[in-house]
This record gives C-alpha cells, structure tokens and sequence, in this order.
C-alpha cells in the first residue's frame, strides 16, 4: 500500500482568521487566478472537488465550481504554528506544531544583526552585499556585476525565514557555495532562523539567470515527524523535490532533490511504477508554483503551471490501487493577486482520494497536522501527538 501527499506549494484557498496580523486580509490565490482566467479550469481539480474545498468559505471559484459528486472526500485546513512560511508549513502537515515562529529580520538596510554579518564575513572569507530584503532575481541584477568584481557575496532576506546567499557558478563554485551554507546554518541557528537558502545563478550583467542548483538548509525538526514515525514502522519513506532539504533528510529513506515541477512528477510516477508491493509513504513539494510565479505575482505563469500538475493527476491516480491513498493539499498562500512578493497566510485546500471509498465533506480543519495523524492511521501505526485523523 502506498499514500502520496502531494503539496502544490502556496495554493492558498483563502486569508485565515489572523491574516490581518500579517497584513494578508483578502488574500485569496485560487480566487484571484480563477478570477484573472475565468474560463473552465483543472479538470481533474474540479472533479476531485477541488470548487468543493473553497465553497465551505463561501467562496466559488469561476472556471472551477463545485462539483455535485467529487470523487475525493474535501475540506480546507486552517493553520495552528504562527507563521507562512515553507518550513512551518510541512512540519505542521508531518505533525509539529510551532509555539513560536521562526525569526524574521527587518526589509530594510541593515537586515541582519552586526554579529551575525560578522561571523559570516569570518566563515566564509568574503565581504557582504546587500543585507536587506528583496526579491530575488531583482537584487541579483542590482549587485551581481559588483559580487563579480569581487566586492563580495550577495546577502538578502525576504518576509520569511530566510538566509540567502547569491553567487554567479563561475565566481564561488556550487560546492564551495553548499560548504558555506553548511557553516552559516550553525551561525543561524541561535537565531532561529528556518532557512539558509543557496541561491546560485549565471550570466552576465543584465542576463543573470538563477540555475536550479538552489538548496535549502532548514533547522532540523525539534520531534520526530510522521516520516520518522512511519519509517520507525518499516513503511519506506520517500522525498521528491525539497523535502529532504526542509526535514534535513530526517526521516527519510530515500531523497529525489529533482527541480521543477515536470521533474518532480516524473519522479512520483516512476517511483509508483516500481516496487508496488512495497509499503511506501512518497511526500512531494511541487515549488514552480511558489518559487517561479507566486513571488513574482505572475498570475498566467501559476495558472499553467497547476495546468500541468491537473493533466498529470489522472496518471497518478491510474497507478493507484485500491489500497493507496493520495492526498492534495498546500503548506501556505503566495497569492500572485496579491500586493508585495511575500507569502500569504491562507488556508490550504484538502483533497483525499481512494478507489472505491465513499466520499465526505471533512469540513474546516483545525490543524494541518490533521495529514499525519491520518496517514498514521492509514498505516495502523501509533497515533501523533497532534491532529485528528479523517481515516477510518
């Protein structure tokens, strides 16, 4: 038997209750793409119940209405760990729930605190540029010509946890890169910061290009997760895309760092294809969604890209037998609608689909954790800590 969760990054259905803490009220990114392309829309999606899920907040999405017989059972789950971030996220979907969020650091000049750019410059050897929040691939094109005349590394920060250091390929090798992110994760941690983020590109002046040799160094998960609970229960654990990089490959028997959604679903069905008696749990981070269009508010880039994720749904669910399970979900909102390039607080979608079972209305969800608890149920393993199980 085999269980699939499958999280399409940053598909919020919705601001949350304390979206206005966040200055995320009326933040909505299927609503506001469903709005901006209103013609029919994710056939799979909508016929999973994907309308279904963003009707229990009164909402209707144009182009993808709620279906009168979804083939999934749906909900919507609301978010307990303060925060928006990818690793909040993914670690309440596996079963932790964070008391106190992660640090973030203020947008303007200077973003970190004199200590840490301090150690930084000692480990690494290098001076530092920029040490404010910004968008990617716009702070690279500001300092990238200054980072190749040897003025330093690129630093920069978002609204989220983040660390990022940005480096031309050809100046600071990806392996010279990852050794520094090693160290500067131990630097971070008494910061509590989420993430150290490798940001590697290529070019010259005005043609930079970020390559997808991008990593992510997280702080490791402070319990043990629904990977190591199913692993301790001899079930095979499985990450595709970033999620060895979000748990530390904690948990994990086998880490596919694919990039980009196309490859990440190449994975997922090769990895269905073989060993199908084998007891598998495949968790899979679908980023195109986030990375290449939430953040850069390109409403037509996120529509195609959930295009192709929906036209490759009916692939998964064929390889699928009668003992598996696949769950679709999000682990925050990046609403291209939206003002600024930051994520946006949001509940998720919830779609859970098995051949054969009867489908209900799970209704709104209380925790993410909700998904580990239900898929140690699945299993017939111990309970977590947290959440309320939606399998019988």
């Amino acid at each position: 038997m085999k269980a699939i969760l499958l999280i399409i990054d940053s598909f919020g259905v919705g601001a949350l209750p304390d979206a206005h803490i966040y200055g995320d009220e009326g933040a909505n990114t299927a609503l506001h793409i469903c709005e901006e392309i209103p013609q029919k829309k994710w056939h799979s999606l909508q016929k999973l119940g994907f309308g279904n899920c963003v009707n229990l907040l009164g909402v209707k999405l144009p182009g993808c209405e709620p279906s009168h017989n979804p083939i999934a059972s749906y909900g919507v789950m609301n978010q307990m760990s303060a925060g928006k971030d990818t690793t909040t996220g993914h670690w309440e979907l596996s079963g932790i729930i964070l008391d106190k969020p992660f640090q973030t650091f203020p947008q303007a000049y200077p973003s970190f605190p004199e200590p840490l750019v301090n150690d930084f410059q000692e480990l690494s050897g290098y001076k530092i540029l920029g040490n404010k929040g910004a968008s990617g691939t716009v702070i690279i094109e500001e300092l990238g010509q200054a980072h190749m005349e040897g003025e330093g590394m690129i630093i920069y920060t978002s609204a989220d946890s983040v660390f990022q250091i940005a480096v031309h390929e050809e100046i600071v090798p990806v392996k010279k890169l990852y050794s520094i992110c090693e160290g500067t994760r131990k630097l971070c941690d008494p910061y509590h910061v989420g993430r150290v983020i490798a940001r590697p590109f290529i070019g010259i002046p005005g043609h930079f290009k970020r390559t997808s040799a991008r990593k992510d160094f997280s702080m490791p998960p402070p319990a043990n997760t629904i990977l190591d609970h199913l692993k301790k229960n001899s079930i095979q654990t499985i990450g595709i895309g970033k999620i060895g990089d979000i748990f530390s490959e904690q948990g994990i028997d086998m880490s596919f760092h694919d990039a980009g959604n196309k490859a990440c679903l190449a994975r997922t069905l090769d990895c269905m294809n073989k060993n199908k008696n084998k007891d598998q749990f495949l968790f899979i981070n679908l980023v195109d969604t986030d990375m290449l269009y939430g953040h850069r508010r390109d409403i037509k880039g996120y529509y195609d890209a959930l295009e192709v994720i929906d036209g490759t749904l009916p692939k998964i669910m064929e390889l699928m037998s009668k003992k598996d399970l696949l769950i679709i979900t999000a682990d925050h909102g990046c609403d291209p609608g939206f003002k600024g390039t930051d994520h946006t607080r949001e509940y998720v979608p919830l779609l859970v689909y098995q051949k054969g079972v009867e489908t209900n209305n799970l209704g709104i969800r209380k925790s993410f954790c909700d998904v580990a608890q239900s898929l140690a149920s699945f299993f017939d393993a111990l309970s977590m800590a947290n959440g309320k199980s939606f399998i019988n």
